[in-house]
């Protein structure tokens, strides 16, 4: 199984995309999660698309390899992808152990859009999930990069993306940003 994943991994790669203003200290915690599925072969590339900070989030995408589009719109950092499949991330979400095969079996498989598990310990309460929609791109948002393109509108963000998407929940936990 394990030399299936390797070979899947060289196969069907990832591009993370993040959208960040002022972000320096939650990005460097969004960055540090995904270093194992750099490891594995899984990322393909980090593409930060700063919307106008004045921090060191500039120093944080360089240090860690990203590539940094400075108050570009987000197509352009679809235009710098060099996969097939988007992984959107907020800047201080956090992707717990165990989120690299699950995600490369749901691209593995061609499936639609994914969105990431809340660890049991970051769920929101029910009445608040059914009473209050929240943050569509809270748990992440894995799609395709045909269907970004085909969903996206000149001036809009990764959230707007994510609204109104039906997406599977993978296996995989992360932790919300705005719950760090």
């Amino acid at each position: 199984m394990e030399i299936r994943l390797i070979i899947l991994y060289w196969l069907l790669m990832i591009s993370v995309l993040i959208e960040t203003q002022n972000s320096d200290e939650l990005l460097a915690r969004t960055l540090s999660g995904l270093v194992g599925g750099a490891v594995e072969g899984l990322l393909s590339d980090v593409i930060i698309i700063d919307h106008g900070s004045v921090d060191q989030t500039h120093r944080v995408a360089d240090q860690a390899g990203c590539i940094f589009l400075q108050d570009q719109p987000l197509i352009d950092g679809f235009r710098r992808a060099r996969s097939d499949w988007f992984l959107f991330l907020e800047p201080g979400a956090r992707l717990l152990d165990g989120w690299i095969e699950p995600v490369a079996v749901h691209v593995e498989r061609m499936q639609g859009p994914a969105c990431f598990t809340r660890s049991h310990t970051h769920r929101r309460p029910f009445l608040s999930r059914v009473f209050s929609p929240g943050n569509p791109l809270a748990d992440g948002l894995l799609i395709s990069k045909r269907q970004s393109m085909a969903l996206f509108n000149p001036g809009k963000k990764a959230v707007d993306l994510a609204r109104g998407l039906a997406m599977k929940r993978l296996r995989a936990e992360i932790i919300p940003a705005a719950l760090k």
